[in-house]
């Protein structure tokens, strides 16, 4: 198949895993057409069949702001037209959705189809389109998608529950490269971060609110207030919380045993020498960090909240606590943190689970599938 993909080409989920997609699509030999206003980070370069389309917008002094999701549907129509495309998938509701939809309708005045299947990956529902101002943009884009999937049971529910959704949603969760995402030994890498052979926990975020990011310094001081002093806290992204946590770790006096890695690139040689992933988000819509962590044989201590359930199995990769609850998160890391055994059963559970459910050769096909479905629908109607 020829197919466009459209995602945020920063650092963020829905567009790691789009750009992985695209990728894996291509390796089984589709011809893949990225567009967006820059390369997306995780594809490095344009190599064989994957093409890069970069979205100039103009800016005129008529414009307080840049109209990118015009500049984009613009794109669209003229990839699709030009690069004769199958199918468009976006990733995220607005502006991609929206765009996407737009264009498909120009190019039926041309005579021409391409179907859309949207993507819906987290915030684009649970924070960004309940905002009144895009409420009714986000209905419409979603309803007007030829086909509409989500990352998880939990995001379909809360998309159905918000929005005055017709269509179908089916949920094809987030993947990984297992071989990729693997243990692998690291010594060296360790001896510097930890040269006394201290026991490591690891958190990956982005760092805003949501992530609790100080409750991750809250839980290892306590850690380190009962005795377990042999431990190193590796806290790896950037973003408006990182300087309040980095306070917060001088305040509370384990600054020293706390290493502030920043973004980092490959994270699976820091999750190789993990011992337990610490995730006290506020919302998770999936949790692919999790699943990075998983795959590399971490066990997960995180919130009960949102897709976590349906990713980490409570009491079997790992656990799960009540959100907010610094003493259970506490209690669960200490466990595994002492308990050699109890920490191989997760290990192995965890590596399981990542390979058995989430793995690139598990979920890719199902997007395969799922993008004949919907091209048949298509034509079907037309």
């Amino acid at each position: 198949m020829n197919i466009g993909i459209t995602c945020y080409p920063v650092y963020g989920g829905s567009g790691v895993v789009a750009t992985e997609l695209g990728k894996a699509l291509a390796g089984r030999g589709h011809h893949v057409h990225f567009i967006a206003y820059s390369m997306p980070f995780r594809l490095g370069h344009v190599a064989g069949n994957i093409t890069f389309h970069e979205v100039n917008v103009n800016t005129y002094p008529l414009f307080e702001y840049p109209p990118y999701s015009l500049a984009l549907t613009s794109k669209m129509v003229d990839v699709v037209h030009h690069e004769e495309l199958d199918l468009m998938h976006v990733h995220y509701a607005i502006p991609h959705a929206t765009s996407a939809v737009q264009a498909q309708q120009i190019l039926k005045q041309k005579d021409e189809r391409v179907p859309v299947v949207t993507t819906l990956h987290g915030t684009d529902i649970t924070l960004v389109g309940r905002d009144p101002s895009f409420r009714p943009v986000v209905n419409y884009s979603i309803n007007e998608s030829d086909g509409v999937t989500a990352v998880s049971k939990f995001l379909r529910r809360e998309t159905h529950e918000h929005f005055d959704i017709e269509s179908e949603i089916e949920v094809i969760p987030n993947f990984i490269d297992t071989d990729r995402f693997q243990r692998a030994n690291k010594d060296h890498f360790k001896q510097a971060l930890c040269p006394n052979g201290e026991k490591v926990i690891v958190h990956v975020s982005n760092f805003r609110p949501v992530k609790r990011a100080q409750d991750v310094v809250e839980v290892f001081h306590k850690l380190c207030g009962e005795g377990l002093c042999d431990l190193k806290l590796l806290l790896v992204g950037d973003g408006p919380d990182r300087v309040p946590t980095e306070h917060l770790a001088r305040e509370l006096g384990v600054y020293e045993d706390v290493r502030f890695l920043g973004k980092q690139e490959p994270i699976e040689e820091i999750l190789s020498i993990a011992d337990v992933f610490l995730m006290p988000s506020g919302s998770e819509t999936f949790g692919l960090a999790a699943l990075e962590a998983m795959a590399c044989g971490v066990p997960v201590v995180c919130s009960d909240i949102g897709g976590l359930p349906e990713l980490v199995p409570d009491e079997e990769a790992g656990f799960l606590c009540p959100l907010g609850d610094v003493g259970a998160l506490t209690d669960r890391t200490r466990r595994i943190l002492t308990d050699e055994d109890l920490h191989d059963r997760m290990a192995r559970a965890a590596r399981r689970r990542a390979v058995g459910a989430y793995s690139l050769d598990e979920i890719v096909p199902r997007y395969e599938a799922y993008y004949e479905e919907v091209r048949e629908r298509s034509l079907a109607a037309a």
